[in-house]
């Protein structure tokens, strides 16, 4: 795959509920030459989100035919959804962009095996376990039960914070997100400053 060495991939993962897809887009929002990796997943839409912005909502049967046609660079079972990334539209964004995935722990190993991939991982973790329950029971997308799930899942997920780069705790979202944007300024080609949407 060619594509401009000046421009990066930058993973944002963590436990659910710790921030990432909120940094993710704030970083989308203020910088154009970021892009979002936006994944396929076979998850039912909450009422906020749109196919094609959000997820490109697919059918089990969908997914599993891309899955054996080799068509993702990574792909996860996460609460009994599936997630992917497609290998085509990432190839084509990162010829004229920077990306930002927002992806767990699984989709970071396997994205880690492609070596041409220019990839800057960080991993965000709330304060503690109560502030995560906190967080996901206040942003009111889920019941009660997967609120306990995806709290429960915080154990095994936390294990995997040495396959990344960059470990921030996201106590307060304006310091995390400041410390995102040096990480990305520092790992950019110092002869490139990506721009910054004019406000």
């Amino acid at each position: 795959m060619n594509h401009d060495s000046k421009n990066i991939m930058v993973i944002l993962s963590s436990p659910s509920g710790a921030g990432k897809t909120t940094i993710t887009k704030k970083i989308q929002q203020k910088y154009q030459s970021f892009k979002i990796s936006v994944s396929h997943t076979t998850r039912k839409p909450r009422p906020n989100e749109i196919d094609g912005v959000d997820y490109y909502f697919v059918s089990q049967e969908r997914f599993k035919k891309l899955v054996s046609e080799g068509k993702f660079y990574e792909y996860a079972k996460i609460f009994d959804n599936y997630y992917g990334t497609l290998k085509e539209t990432v190839n084509e964004m990162i010829k004229k962009n920077d990306i930002i995935f927002d992806i767990d722990w699984q989709g970071t190993q396997q994205l880690s095996k492609f070596k041409n991939l220019k990839l800057i991982k960080i991993y965000l973790i709330p304060p503690n376990k109560d502030e995560l329950r906190e967080r996901l029971i206040k942003r009111n997308q889920d019941s009660p039960q997967e609120v306990e799930r995806r709290y429960k899942a915080y154990d095994k997920d936390i294990q995997h914070w040495k396959d990344y780069d960059y470990i921030i705790i996201n106590e307060n979202l304006e310091n995390c997100y400041k410390q995102i944007e040096n990480i990305i300024s520092t790992n950019k080609d110092t002869s490139f400053k990506f721009s910054q949407k004019s406000q």
